[in-house]
């Protein structure tokens, strides 16, 4: 029998749904799926789990060292917890964009505050002042200013002059903080993305509350071209940064959807926040990218040193 395990949050309704798909519809496959269980990890345990869906690591140390530990031990984990542990959104802009996706002009910009364990020596390699004039001419207002590596809307500041950049950068604390250009879109979408070939086009509406902003949106369809250039970068995204499982936000400007936000390995898939045909879409797709993954042989799940810790077989299903 393969095992699926789930390592889940606070969330509910996507994982005890996920396990109720996957243990009714693939038991005659010798598939099932469970909650992950965890006692202290030694390195001499033998791996539980065939394939681990991860939905917490990024809020639990913990989870993170055992998920790289079962890596190596055998178990494929989605998402690889070795390139997640080394993301940030803007690498992300720059793999993007590489991969001719279109992205928003970002600038990385130093702590205003010291962190931890760090004091003024720590900075001697940065100049004082910054070059700020040099900053806004290249992204412009309106601007967004965001942690490089938050999530979930966190200290996410909207600005649209000098002052107001001025003034959140002052909050910002310790963050790192990225600074990237304000698309006004005539249209937004947000995208699931799973096992690097599924995927979800759903309209959104990220200035409605939070209930509305999938059904506070246009009826109409979606145009074909712009379904299919979506589709298209979508898979682009996933594929470079080596995401199973994503959500990708575009902001559509004069016809050219831009990515804004797609490092989102552990997406929101919430019954109550996505709707009914979201979250069947989703629980589904998941399963069955799971299962595919649990059936395959053990020696192309392995994670490997070499290649940046890559799976040891990189091949992937088109």
């Amino acid at each position: 029998m393969k095992k699926i395990g789930i390592l889940r949050g606070m969330e509910t309704t996507f994982p005890d749904a996920l396990v109720h798909h996957v243990n009714e519809t693939y038991a005659e496959q010798s598939v099932s799926a469970e909650f992950v269980e965890l006692d202290a990890v030694t390195m001499d345990d033998d791996p539980v789990y065939d394939v681990i869906l991860d939905r917490i690591s990024h809020e639990v140390p913990f989870y993170r060292s055992f998920l790289k530990w079962a890596a190596l031990e055998g178990t494929f984990i989605v998402n690889n917890p070795f390139w997640w542990s080394a993301d940030d959104k803007f690498i992300d802009n720059v793999i993007a964009r590489q991969v001719e996706v279109a992205v928003p002009k970002s600038v990385i910009l130093p702590h205003k505050q010291h962190p931890p364990n760090t004091d003024d020596s720590s900075f001697r390699n940065l100049k004082y002042p910054l070059d700020w004039d040099r900053v806004a001419a290249y992204v412009g207002f309106p601007a967004f200013l965001k942690p490089h590596d938050g999530g979930g809307w966190r200290g996410v500041t909207k600005v649209h002059n000098m002052d107001e950049l001025y003034r959140a950068y002052d909050e910002s604390g310790t963050d790192c903080m990225m600074l990237q250009e304000g698309i006004e879109f005539e249209s937004y979408f947000r995208c699931y993305g799973i096992g690097r070939k599924f995927v979800r086009v759903m309209r959104y509406n990220p200035a409605a509350p939070g209930p509305m902003r999938y059904k506070d949106v246009s009826p109409d369809p979606v145009e074909s071209e712009l379904l299919a250039k979506i589709r298209k970068d979508v898979l682009s995204i996933c594929k470079a940064l080596g995401y199973d499982m994503n959500t990708v936000e575009f902001a559509v400007r004069d016809g050219v959807p831009y990515a804004i936000d797609f490092m989102n390995p552990a997406p929101d898939a919430d019954y109550h926040a996505v709707g009914l045909e979201n979250f069947e879409w989703v629980v589904r797709h998941t399963a069955e990218y799971l299962v595919e993954c649990a059936q395959r042989p053990r020696s192309e799940r392995a994670f490997s040193v070499d290649g940046f810790l890559q799976p040891a077989d990189n091949s992937r299903p088109e």
